[in-house]
């Protein structure tokens, strides 16, 4: 007989509750080893892999890609091995208590997570949905869509098992159906096509069929392809169905009405984006941020000429050779030093305690956009940095960034931020503090402007520094003697021996 195991959606740290599936690294079939990365899931602060706990063979996939997942809910499952037909999964709870195995609940009551994360005495907990339209989503059959739809450069795997005689097994967690119609079967010799895309949103609700050059040729008409009726093989969404979904009005009360002179001539409506992952979270801790700590901001205009000199003939020495020197890596070293010289700005307010935190170290944090949205990794006791091991570490921290493989561990700690607008050719602005800490430094374009030098107006390259700041923790004056020390590094290089 076979032995199923489910494995759930572990915590990857920091009290998540639930993760988006990005991507499935396995298919159904596939053989796994203990360890090898099972799927891409996106936390609130970035994207990650999940390992295998066990080794065998992948019998279902109880996600789609893009579903959101509550933390606990099983998403895989694994034969352990064994012969014969397949059998329902049993609940993972069977396991022998105490087998250590991730996101099972051992007989202290812990739970085991990812390795490097720690166990929780705690379940994480989410507050209620306000409707029942994601759980009516998963109860209903899963699609499959036919293999040769994914291209043939295998983008993704097909999933579900796609045998001519699978039968789909309910899987029950906590007494509810989570993901499979019961006795659900399909297929080769239906010939009844697949229900067709209904506008149900939600978490957990089944994706339109179509390839992702319709998908995208969707998106840049503002065509939801949730209102799209397939004609393709199984239902599948073509680039035929788009155009007439675009040329056909909508139905009288379907929606939300669309503003004169907002689409209504091209026939587009608004378009809804979900808010969640990375997005989500930022905005939270914006907000948090925002109403919680008193920001004031000050703004200094510098001469950087003298350092992009020094950026050039640093930039052709052997030892900078493979790592990019940016003017980024002076603002940095500035601001480590400068931190030096005035600890109270690297620090932290601790309304429980009633305290304030004077950090021993300087976790720099540099702010980076990416496509899931603005995360800030840091770098871990960056003022013990040489300026050549500052400038492989701000390299590898942006590189890792915007390929969305930064992790969570990276990302927490963080004292202090620097946030560079002037990539954008953006001379300055208002940042708002990263949570937890009491300053954050913007970095704005660097510009040749006419600039007073030695008595006379000459072609200089400036910048601009802005500065916001705890007003509970860093007062105007200590605040202006920070940025001023920051302005004078990036002015003169050569003060630098003086601190």
């Amino acid at each position: 007989m076979p032995d199923l195991r489910q494995f759930k959606l572990p915590d990857v740290g920091e009290g998540l509750t639930e993760g988006e599936i990005l991507s499935w690294l396995v298919a159904v079939g596939d053989t796994v080893t203990v360890n090898q990365p099972l799927c891409e899931v996106e936390t609130a602060k970035a994207a990650v892999e999940l390992p295998s706990p066990f080794a065998g063979t992948v019998t279902e996939l109880l996600y789609e890609p893009g579903t959101t997942v509550d933390v606990g809910a099983p998403i895989i499952t694994i034969d352990l091995g064994g012969d014969g037909p397949a059998a329902p999964a049993a609940p993972a709870a069977a396991e022998p208590a105490g087998s250590g195995l991730i996101g099972e609940t051992g007989a202290n009551g812990r739970t085991a997570v990812l390795v490097g994360y720690g166990p929780r005495s705690t379940e994480a907990t989410r507050r209620p949905r306000r409707n029942g339209a994601g759980a009516a989503a998963r109860a209903t059959a899963p699609q499959v869509l036919p293999e040769a739809d994914y291209g043939s450069g295998g983008e993704r795997p097909p999933l579900l098992a796609t045998a001519p005689d699978a039968t789909v097994k309910p899987v029950r967690h906590g007494g509810l159906e989570t993901g499979r119609a019961a006795e659900a079967h399909v297929t080769a010799a239906d010939t009844q096509p697949a229900p067709t895309s209904s506008p149900v949103s939600g978490r957990g609700a089944l994706r339109p069929l179509a390839k992702p050059p319709v998908r995208k040729y969707a998106k840049d008409l503002g065509v939801d392809l949730a209102t799209v009726t397939g004609s393709g093989p199984g239902g599948v969404i073509t680039r035929a169905d788009v155009d007439a979904a675009l040329a056909t009005p909508a139905p009288a009360g379907f929606g939300a009405e669309t503003p004169a002179g907002f689409g209504a001539e091209t026939g587009r409506g608004d378009q809804r984006i979900p808010i969640k992952g990375v997005r989500k979270h930022t905005a939270a801790a914006m907000v948090a941020s925002a109403f919680t700590a008193p920001h004031v901001t000050e703004f200094l205009t510098v001469d950087v000429t003298r350092v992009m000199k020094l950026r050039e003939r640093l930039a052709a020495r052997p030892e900078f050779a493979g790592v990019k020197v940016s003017p980024l890596l002076f603002v940095a070293k500035a601001l480590l030093l400068a931190a030096q010289r005035h600890p109270m700005v690297n620090s932290s307010w601790d309304d429980a305690a009633q305290e304030i935190v004077v950090h021993g170290a300087v976790n720099l944090g540099i702010a980076a956009a990416t496509p899931r949205g603005l995360v800030v990794p840091n770098i871990k006791d960056a003022g013990r940095l040489s300026l050549v091991e500052l400038a492989g570490a701000l390299t590898e921290l942006t590189a890792t960034a915007r390929a969305g493989r930064t992790s969570p561990a990276d990302m927490s700690g963080g004292t202090i931020t620097i946030t560079n607008v002037g990539v954008f050719g953006v001379d300055t602005g208002t940042p708002i503090l990263n949570p937890g800490e009491s300053a954050i430094l913007a970095f704005g374009a660097v510009r040749e402007m006419p600039w007073v030098h030695k008595g006379r107006i000459r072609v200089r390259q400036v910048t601009q520094l802005a500065l916001s700041f705890d007003h509970r923790i860093i007062d105007g004056e200590l605040g202006s003697r920070f940025l001023a020390d920051v302005g004078a590094l990036l002015h003169d290089p050569g003060t630098a021996l003086a601190f």
